[in-house]
């Protein structure tokens, strides 16, 4: 059987609340929350890598590829900090709602709708991003390697996922959706959650080297997302292009 990315029951399960992406009190509000510490992170980490100097545009002139960009949360800011911005997804209702946000704001971001093993991209990118995506895709190794195909030598992909652990399944499932109702119910599953050495192994098998990788937590005293050593839950790495 030929392999592929897309999981329809996950399209469908964001196709259906693709008009709240820019509500930051809707279903969407966690991403909102989190969206913050993401985009340091991806921008402190390109700065540092290509060598920078821009203060005003601090990505500028570079090539990014937003992979399951959903409604644009993190392609708008990449595109204010100066960067060439592609943002793909296969959901039409999130695209058609990227598109509508990014012209309403004045940005010149190019929205596809389509996956990795089926866009047709005429260039390689300096920066790929796949952030809390993964978990979400039918063949993971298949995604990695359809994503890297698209990336320069020496370029960056950032992944963001959950780890498969049982603290992770009390906290993003339990937790977050049947308690304390930050998701709908069904936003994540479980079994489709990915060790950090797993992701290694993904990423060795499609020509990525890990340069670092963090954990994610929620700090509920000062009601924010902080980066730590703790990846126990929430997770984001750091590859290189060999």
């Amino acid at each position: 059987m030929k392999s592929k990315t897309i999981n329809k029951e996950e399209i469908n399960k964001f196709s259906q609340m693709a008009s709240e992406w820019w509500d930051p009190e809707g279903k969407f509000a966690p991403l909102h929350k989190f969206n913050p510490i993401r985009i340091r992170y991806i921008k402190d980490n390109t700065i540092k890598h290509f060598g920078i100097k821009s203060k005003t545009k601090p990505l500028i002139n570079l090539n990014i590829l937003d992979l399951g960009c959903g409604g644009g949360l993190l392609s708008e800011p990449m595109s204010r900090m100066g960067a060439n911005v592609t943002g793909i997804d296969p959901s039409e209702k999130n695209i058609k709602v990227a598109k509508l946000h990014a012209k309403k704001n004045n940005l010149k971001i190019n929205y596809i709708c389509s996956s990795p093993e089926k866009v047709n991209l005429k260039k390689k990118y300096d920066v790929i991003l796949n952030m809390e995506v993964i978990e979400h895709v039918e063949d993971i190794n298949f995604f990695i390697k359809k994503s890297s195909e698209f990336l320069k030598k020496n370029g960056l992909m950032f992944v963001a996922t959950l780890n498969k652990t049982l603290k992770s399944y009390i906290f993003a499932i339990i937790g977050a959706e049947y308690v304390l109702r930050w998701l709908p119910i069904g936003t994540h599953d479980w079994e489709k959650f990915v060790k950090p050495s797993e992701l290694v192994e993904f990423g060795k098998n499609n020509s990525l080297r890990l340069e670092r990788m963090d954990g994610i937590n929620f700090n509920p005293i000062f009601n924010e997302w902080k980066i730590t050593k703790d990846k126990s839950v929430n997770y984001i790495a750091k590859f290189s292009k060999n």
